[in-house]
């Protein structure tokens, strides 16, 4: 069976450009793809360097790159000829290459297809499986083989084994039988155990907190998923903007095996900035001043503040500054610890409070995907709504667990993210105690395999309970409407009427939002959106509530920090508000 691709290279006019045309025939469409992939020669002329130099060259290289090609789809006794105006490539001495081409022809006799025959590597670790695909009377696919020793190498590692490496090997082609026989003899090396620990270079952050984060122990048995995880924790503290992790190149006679540190400090400090548009909930402006490694020890400061509702109709403006320090490592290698502290002056459409907060807590590391926190605050406030002017003392006790297995997180196209909080409050003063119960689902489901449309969803409950309605600190009670609940709908419109004109947020929360999002040209894309909210006088859901809507369009404007997202949207059920209203921000709203 032959495949031709043949390419022919016309002289035209100094202005005009020249004419390429491919003929490729072959009834096997994955080698064919994979050959023109493969081919130095096809690039060359597709981008116009069709020089006779280029043309001799890439002919050349492409002996080399067809056969690997072939290799790769499992032929082993191929034919490859490339035709330079009907002289083989190979054949034209280096110094008389031609300084014109007219022709380049390709025609290659693949043979028959091979399969493994012998597929042997020894010795294995106890429990190792090599791949599926190396396997007598399999197509015999030189990647198979790879796959198959980069297994072996990897098992005796994961053994503990780190200098596992390959002995000796035979790989034979037996054209009479198209079989390809495979032999292969690996070294295991000594059980390796892992030794110190030890920088190369200068950083700012000192080398026992290096040690501490990393938490690799000295003595224990090597592990390169150790390692892995070293890495990850230590980029993790953002005092470093690169870290690597390098085995060293000898054992000691115990065993033992030093690990060297190349870490690169990051830029101790750091701005950023935010802001946000609505038409009816005014601009929110943001800001934060972040100090990495603030004294040594790879701690993060973190201070910020914001200002929002600025030009609402529905409310005053709010202001708050809050400072978080962050230390890595303080219970083990993935339990961080904070402390922080916030005030707050709040003017919302139910209630206005002046609000200072106290806490510290730990942050706990499972997976990439799982981490939990818990703490401990003391929380003072001071409260003017329909009810009087109160003052809340409170002890609180936030447990938080957040699941994120979303593929981008400020543009999700597939996967999911749960948050769920739990904040036991202990009344002082006078304050009832109680709990606010908060959840956040979201999903993501794409449309088409390139994620170009996606159905996004998102489900949010709250719910307080052990404290009286009127006994609740107002900022922990629920309200419904605006750019984070129901778009189209007045910010914090939807409240408990308390009658004679007064009103106060609610005890039980249900928003629901759903998104259609599609890309339209470029960094383009464009959603439709439905969300609908619920307030409720009573701890949980009881249908006694009520319940509003808004629905409309938005545009997104991709960028590298994230979308720029505007929309436009109206209520569709509810007496809470009327008109259109518009949002801008960064980032999908969910």
């Amino acid at each position: 069976m032959y495949v031709a691709v043949c390419a022919s290279v016309l002289p035209a006019p100094a202005d005009a450009q020249d004419k390429v045309h491919f003929r490729l025939a072959s009834q096997d469409d994955e080698l064919r793809t994979n050959l023109r992939r493969a081919s130095a020669l096809e690039t060359s002329i597709t981008e116009g360097r069709d020089t006779a130099q280029d043309l001799f060259a890439a002919a050349l290289s492409d002996y080399g790159r067809l056969l690997d090609a072939l290799y790769a789809n499992g032929y082993y006794s191929p034919v490859i000829n490339i035709l330079l105006d009907g002289r083989q490539a190979s054949d034209i001495p280096l110094l008389s290459v031609p300084t014109q081409i007219n022709d380049v022809t390709i025609v290659i006799d693949q043979g028959k297809r091979y399969r493994f025959g012998k597929t042997e590597i020894t010795p294995l670790p106890p429990g190792a499986a090599l791949p599926s695909e190396f396997r007598p009377e399999k197509r015999a696919l030189s990647g198979s083989v790879g796959d198959a020793l980069d297994t072996a190498i990897v098992s005796w590692r994961d053994a503990g084994y780190a200098k596992a490496s390959l002995e000796s090997q035979s790989v034979i082609a037996d054209h009479a039988r198209n079989k390809l026989d495979v032999a292969m003899r690996i070294t295991p090396g000594p059980l390796v155990k892992f030794g110190s620990i030890y920088s190369t270079q200068d950083t700012a952050v000192r080398t026992s907190v290096i040690r501490r984060v990393a938490s690799i122990p000295e003595g224990s048995q090597f592990s390169p998923e150790a390692l892995r995880q070293a890495e990850q924790r230590l980029r993790r503290t953002g005092a470093f903007s690169s870290v690597a992790l390098e085995e060293g190149e000898t054992v000691a006679p115990d065993g033992s095996m030093d690990i060297k540190v190349t870490a690169v400090d990051a830029k101790p400090r750091r701005f950023g900035f935010g802001a946000e548009l609505s038409s009816l909930d005014g601009v929110k402006l943001s800001s934060f001043w972040l100090h990495r490694n603030f004294w040594g020890g790879a701690e993060r400061l973190r201070i910020e503040g914001d200002v929002s509702n600025i030009g609402s109709s529905e409310s005053g403006m709010d202001y708050s500054l809050g400072a978080r320090l962050e230390v890595p490592a303080v219970l083990g290698p993935d339990t961080d610890g904070f402390v922080y502290s916030e005030l707050a002056h709040l003017d919302e459409t139910t209630y206005l409070s002046d609000r200072i907060e106290l806490g510290l807590g730990l942050s706990r590391i499972y997976s990439e995907s799982l981490t939990a926190t818990a703490g401990l605050s003391f929380v003072y406030s001071e409260t003017d709504d329909d009810l009087g002017k109160r003052t809340f003392t409170l002890l609180t006790f936030p447990i938080s667990v957040t699941m994120d297995k979303r593929d981008k997180e400020l543009d999700p196209g597939s996967g999911y993210y749960l948050d769920v909080s739990v904040t036991p409050y202990l009344g002082l003063s006078g304050s009832q105690s109680g709990a606010s119960l908060k959840g956040d689902a979201r999903y993501y489901f794409p449309i088409v395999e390139d994620k170009s449309q996606v159905i996004a969803t998102r489900l949010q409950l709250g719910s307080i309970v052990g404290s009286d309605l009127t006994e609740t600190l107002p900022e922990y009670l629920f309200t419904s409407g605006g750019g984070g609940t129901v778009r189209g709908q007045p910010y914090q419109s939807l409240n408990i009427d308390l009658g004679n004109g007064d009103e106060t947020g609610g005890r039980s929360f249900v928003g629901l939002s759903t998104e259609y999002r599609t890309n339209l040209s470029g960094n383009l894309a464009a959603v439709a959106f439905y969300d609908a909210g619920y307030i409720g006088e009573s701890s949980f859901y009881d249908g006694a509530g009520n319940w509003h809507s808004g629905a409309g369009l938005g545009i997104r404007y991709k960028t590298g920090i994230g979308p720029i997202r505007f929309d436009v949207a109206a209520p569709v059920s509810g007496d809470t508000g009327n008109g259109v209203q518009f949002y801008i921000g960064i980032g999908q709203a969910f």
